[in-house]
């Protein structure tokens, strides 16, 4: 089976970027969110495909083509669904790449011993904002 999709769950600010980029990249594209109003956060570029449901249906990640992923980005409102979904891609459809956001760093714990990264908003913004401040010359 050719794993060549790229799935995107939550299509907010993060996912839609994402999936907009990966669009434009040349990357078959899928994203489910459980509103189809999300999909607003989709640039006109987008080429993608769009699925509206809940992506902790199995039912909707089969037939989103869950099977023959390459990359999955989990990029939900919720922790707790982000961690869910990315235990189900990694042991149930061994996805090989997996990225989950997650705003509670201390949640990472939970992805020990897999291949599954984490995006933390927090710290991301953190370190810019530190690399910021040595270019304005602050001593922090």
């Amino acid at each position: 089976m050719k794993r060549n999709k790229f799935i995107v769950i939550g299509s907010g600010r993060l996912g839609g970027n994402i999936a907009t980029k990966m669009s434009e990249a040349g990357e078959d594209v899928i994203v489910i969110d459980a509103t189809e109003d999300s999909f607003r956060k989709l640039q006109e570029s987008f080429s993608g495909y769009q699925v509206v449901g809940d992506a902790t249906d199995m039912t909707i990640l089969e037939n989103s083509y869950i099977k023959e992923a390459k990359t999955v980005v989990l990029t939900t409102d919720s922790d707790n669904v982000n961690i869910f979904l990315a235990h189900v891609c990694y042991y149930i459809y061994n996805v090989p790449k997996i990225f989950v956001r997650l705003e509670d760093t201390d949640k990472g714990k939970l992805l020990e011993g897999t291949a599954i990264q984490a995006i933390y908003p927090f710290k991301l913004s953190f370190n810019e904002f530190l690399e910021l401040s040595k270019e304005e010359g602050d001593d922090l």
